[in-house]
Parts: structure tokens; sequence; C-alpha cells
């Protein structure tokens, strides 16, 4: 559900969120480690992906894939890890790919072949391997759900702020996380 701002906190993420903390939040990684630094502390997501959706019949609305940061004009699945983004005082850096997983289409029916496609380009309504499986690192899928970011310097964010983007001086690209 939109909001009229969001404040993002220093090492932590979006206040409120479920997401939120220093190490891992998200119920499976928690299983798994829950020692693990938390990498997917906000949800950034490209506006266009709403464009796709239609064009497959879906209507969707901010909000609901879950992302804390809709972004516009802004190829964010094309940059790489490292990557600085200063929304006007609050800095986030990307850590990698949202890897969108099977309560997409428990959301809606089919949704997944938005967010997910074979290397081919052709829409996949099968979830990509989890990041935790050794098919992780061998099948290759285009990943559309987004971007995860952790904070680096907190703040208000609001909508309609400028975006200013830094890049890393090595640039590795996205890998789900």
């Amino acid at each position: 559900m939109p909001v009229d701002s969001i404040t993002l906190v220093a090492r932590l993420g979006v206040l409120g969120d479920a997401h939120a903390g220093t190490l891992v939040q998200h119920r499976s990684r928690v299983r798994r480690n829950p020692n693990q630094p938390n990498l997917r502390q906000v949800h950034l997501l490209q506006a266009e992906i709403f464009d796709d959706a239609r064009a497959m019949g879906y209507e969707l609305h901010a909000g609901d894939l879950g992302e804390n940061i809709l972004t516009a004009d802004l190829d964010l699945l094309g940059l790489p890890t490292g990557t600085l983004l200063d929304l006007e005082g609050p800095v986030v850096r990307l850590t990698g790919l949202r890897n969108p997983c099977v309560q997409i289409n428990t959301f809606r029916a089919g949704l997944m072949k938005v967010v997910l496609s074979r290397a081919d380009g052709t829409p996949s309504e099968q979830p990509a391997p989890s990041t935790a499986s050794a098919k992780h690192s061998t099948t290759h899928v285009i990943r559309k759900a987004g971007v995860m970011a952790v904070v680096d310097h907190g703040g208000d964010v609001v909508p309609g702020q400028a975006i200013t983007v830094t890049l890393p001086d090595t640039r590795t690209p996205l890998k789900p996380v």
C-alpha cells in the first residue's frame, strides 16, 4: 500500500518493516542460518514492470509486489552490485536481485511469468530455484522482481525524490540474494 513517506534507518532498513534488521529476517533464511547479514533491508522495484504486467493481463499497483521504493526511468536490474542510490539524503547500496518466490502466484495466479523468464525471454510460471539450492547457480533465468539493498545513510524518502546513481569501481553483475 502506498504511503506518503518511509524512513530508512542506517544498517537496519525501513522503519517498521518486517524485514528490517542487521541480521536476516526472511523466515526461510532465518531457518538456514539466523546469523547471516541482512542483505534484503530495502526492496526497490522499477515502475515499468506494471506496464509489462498490464500487457500480460495483470493490473498491478504500487505496493502489490511488496516493494518499499518504486522507481521510474532507472534500469535497476542493469546496475552492478555495490551501486549507491542517493535518494536526496538517504543512501542505499544494492546487494542483489530479488528472487521471486511462489507467493507471487498466490497473490495472483500466474503472476510469476511477469517477474521471471527463461534465459531466452520466454515467461516462466515456475519459481526460480531457492538461493540455497545447488540448482540456483546453474539455472539461467531472468529475474525482474526488483533489487535488494541495505541502508548506508538513513533519512526520509518521499515520492518524487531524485535518485543519484554512483557506480562502484568494480562492476559485478547483481545476483539473487
